[in-house]
C-alpha cells in the first residue's frame, strides 16, 4: 500500500512539473520580431511631449504584425504606441538597351534608306522595362539578298551604198557595237541608176544589213537593311516597405516599497539606509505574474493527487471485502 501511494505522489509531481514547463513556453509566433533600423527621440507639441519613432524596413513577404508595439519604459517614462505608418520605397531601375531591326529594301542607296528609317522607337522589353530608343546612324548596313542574270537582245543596222552588185560577200558578216559582237541577220537591197565617166548608164546597189546579238547582265534580287536603336529603359520596382512606429509617452507611475505605500523606518537608526536588494533601475518595469499560468500546474497536481487517493481508497475497500 505504501509503495502504491509513493508511486502516485511521484507521478503527480512529474505531471505538475511538465505542466509548468508547458505553461512557460511562448505562444506560436510571439518570439518572432524585427529590429528597428533607426530610433529617433524628439519632443512634440506645446508641452514638449517626449516621443520615439522606431523605423523598420521589411520586404513584401514579411509580416508587419510581428513589429513590436508593446508599451515600454525608458528614463522614467512609459511609452505607448500612437500610430504606425507605412511607406513603399519605390525605386527606378535604369538600364541601357539596344534593339536591332532588319527590313527589306529595293535599293542600296544609303541616303534613301536613312529617309525611310524611323528616327526613334518606343520599346517595352520582356522583363518590363520601358523607354524610347533612337537610331544609331553608324550602325546602318545594307546587304544584298542575292543575284540573278538577265539576258537581252541587241539589234542594229548598217547601210552599205554604191555597191556594184547585190552580193552578200560584199557585206561584213559581224560587227562590233558598244563592246558587243553582233552577227549579220538579214540584208535588204535597193538599186539606183547612175552613169559612169563616159556617160554610160550603170546600176548601183545599196545594202541595208541588220545585225543581232545578245547581252547578259547580273543584278541584285533585293537588299536587307539592318540598324540598331539605342537608349535608356527604366522599370519601377518596390523591394522595401518602411514602417514607422510612433510612441507617445507619459510619466511612469512610481511603485511603493511596502503594501501600505509608506516606507518603514527603524526607530533605532538615525538615518535611512537603502536596501541594496530592493533598489531597481528606473527603466525597469515589473511584469505582472501570469496568474493563469501559475494556477494551471497547481490544479493539475491537485487533480492527480485526488485521483490517486481515490484509487488507494478503492483498493483498500476491495481487500477488506475479500
Amino acid at each position: 500500500m505504501k509503495r502504491i501511494l509513493t508511486i502516485l505522489c511521484a507521478l503527480a509531481l512529474v505531471m505538475a512539473g511538465s505542466a509548468t514547463a508547458l505553461a512557460a513556453e511562448p505562444e506560436a509566433g510571439q518570439s518572432a520580431s524585427y529590429y528597428p533600423v533607426s530610433v529617433e527621440e524628439y519632443t512634440y507639441g506645446d508641452f514638449d511631449e517626449l516621443r520615439i519613432n522606431k523605423t523598420y524596413q521589411l520586404s513584401l513577404s514579411d509580416d508587419p504584425s510581428l513589429i513590436p508595439t508593446e508599451d515600454f519604459v525608458r528614463n522614467g517614462r512609459r511609452y505607448y504606441l500612437l500610430d504606425m505608418t507605412r511607406k513603399d520605397e519605390v525605386g527606378v531601375d535604369i538600364q541601357t538597351h539596344t534593339k536591332a531591326i532588319t527590313q527589306a529594301s529595293d535599293t542600296n542607296n544609303l541616303e534613301t534608306i536613312l529617309q525611310r528609317l524611323d528616327a526613334e522607337m518606343e520599346v517595352t522589353t520582356e522583363d518590363g522595362y520601358v523607354g524610347i530608343l533612337r537610331l544609331d546612324h553608324t550602325s546602318v548596313q545594307v546587304t544584298t539578298d542575292g543575284y540573278a542574270t538577265k539576258t537581252s537582245t541587241l539589234t542594229t543596222s548598217r547601210s552599205y551604198p554604191n555597191l556594184s552588185e547585190a552580193d552578200l560577200s560584199l557585206i561584213p558578216k559581224s560587227i562590233e557595237d558598244r563592246g558587243k559582237t553582233l552577227t549579220l541577220g538579214d540584208v535588204k537591197w535597193s538599186e539606183s541608176m547612175d552613169v559612169d565617166g563616159e556617160g554610160n548608164p550603170v546600176t548601183r546597189y545599196t545594202a541595208t544589213a541588220n545585225y543581232t546579238g545578245t547581252a547578259s547582265s547580273r543584278y541584285a534580287t533585293g537588299y536587307t537593311v539592318s540598324a540598331s536603336y539605342t537608349g535608356e529603359v527604366s522599370k519601377a520596382n518596390c523591394a522595401v516597405v518602411t514602417y514607422t512606429a510612433i510612441f507617445g509617452s507619459e510619466k511612469a507611475p512610481e511603485e511603493s516599497k511596502t503594501p501600505g505605500g509608506d516606507e518603514k523606518h527603524d526607530p533605532g537608526q538615525t538615518g535611512d539606509k537603502e536596501d541594496p536588494g530592493s533598489a531597481e533601475a528606473p527603466d525597469t518595469v515589473k511584469e505582472p505574474a501570469d496568474q493563469p499560468g501559475l494556477k494551471r500546474p497547481v490544479i493539475i497536481g491537485v487533480v492527480v493527487l485526488a485521483l490517486g487517493a481515490g484509487g488507494v481508497f478503492a483498493f483498500k475497500k476491495y481487500r477488506e471485502r475479500r
